[in-house]
Formats: C-alpha cells, sequence, structure tokens
C-alpha cells in the first residue's frame, strides 16, 4: 500500500486545485479501488461489468463533484465509498429495469462473517441493501457511515474509528449492531427466513 503520507498530501494539493496532483494521486490508488471494486462485482451474479469500467466511472463521479477538502486517505476511500454505493446502485436499477423486475433475489447480510473483510458479507441484493442502508441512515447516521467505510470502502476497524473519530470500541459496537440489523432488514424485505 502506498504511504498514506504522501496520498494525504497529494488530496490537499489536488483540493488546492493542483491538476497535477490528481495525476499523481491515481497510480498510488488505483490499485486498491480496482481490487475493492473486484471483490464487489464478483459477489454480483448478475452484474458482467469489469472493475476497471467501474473504477473509471469512479473517478468521473470523483471529477465532476464540487471542491472536496480532502482530508486524508480515510476520507477519500469514504467519498469513493459513497460513489461506488451509488454506481452499484444505479447499474443495479438498470439491470432491473431491462429485466423489468425479474432475476434479482435478497439473501443474507451475515452477521457471522469475519468483519475485517469487504468479501465478510454474503452476496446481497444491492438494492435491498441500499434501501436498508438508507433507512438506517435516517435513524442513526453514524452507523451507517461505518458500514459504508467497513463494507464498501474496506477500511479495518482502527481506520474506520479515525475517520469517524470514535473509539474502536464504538466502531466494532456499532458494526455488529449495524450487521444484525441490516440483516434483520434484509431477511424482512425477502420475507424469508435467515
Amino acid at each position: 500500500m502506498p504511504d498514506e503520507d504522501s496520498i494525504t498530501e497529494l488530496l490537499r494539493r489536488w483540493s488546492a486545485g493542483n491538476p497535477h496532483a490528481l495525476e499523481a494521486l491515481i497510480p498510488l490508488v488505483h490499485r486498491e479501488l480496482h481490487d475493492l471494486a473486484g471483490q464487489y462485482l464478483s459477489r454480483e451474479a448478475h452484474e458482467s461489468t469489469a472493475p476497471t469500467s467501474l473504477v473509471h466511472d469512479l473517478y468521473l463521479r470523483l471529477l465532476q463533484t464540487k471542491k472536496i477538502d480532502w482530508e486524508d486517505r480515510h476520507h477519500f476511500f469514504g467519498i469513493a465509498a459513497r460513489i461506488l454505493r451509488q454506481l452499484l446502485v444505479t447499474r443495479a436499477r438498470m439491470r432491473l429495469a431491462q429485466k423489468r423486475g425479474g432475476g434479482l433475489s435478497i439473501t443474507e447480510f451475515s452477521p457471522n462473517a469475519d468483519p475485517a473483510s469487504p468479501a465478510a458479507v454474503d452476496t446481497a441484493d444491492v438494492l435491498a441493501l441500499d434501501v436498508a442502508l438508507s433507512k438506517l441512515e435516517t435513524l442513526d447516521e453514524q452507523k451507517a457511515r461505518i458500514v459504508e467505510l467497513r463494507y464498501f470502502a474496506g477500511l479495518s476497524i482502527e481506520e474506520t474509528a479515525e475517520a469517524v473519530g470514535v473509539s474502536m470500541a464504538t466502531v466494532k459496537r456499532e458494526w455488529a449492531f449495524s450487521k444484525l440489523w441490516l440483516r434483520r432488514e434484509l431477511v424482512g424485505a425477502d420475507g424469508g427466513a435467515p
């Protein structure tokens, strides 16, 4: 992984309007974003998009965002996680519209999986997860942010704690609660048993 300080410095220079900083930043974060996109796409049985395509869409969205005062690597990957979620939801909606509602299934968000990896969450219908996560966000914005950072950005407990500004114990507690809450929401949306 590239040096976190160099990423932070490039992000700050990009925020200050230096276009060359972005050119230097992309090679430092590309592999990590590509791997993350690949993990999410591999869990989608109906998704045939290449991770590179998803990462390019992510870059385009980042370029279109209004000026962001980047704080550090964690902040960057938090924003990237939000955009990645939006891209996956958009693609799922387009797929659903093409199939007129057929073929998408809801499965469970596994609370027993190892939370250290984004691959820890069993395959979940992106649309159902987005709806559940949006509902969680209205109830508790911090819990929803923790899920985004852990699931979509793949941040560790320690990195998430730093990004959110809370203790690691709080992240662990809220991550555990959120996984159970989302699992209940997803299972309830399907009407099936766990």
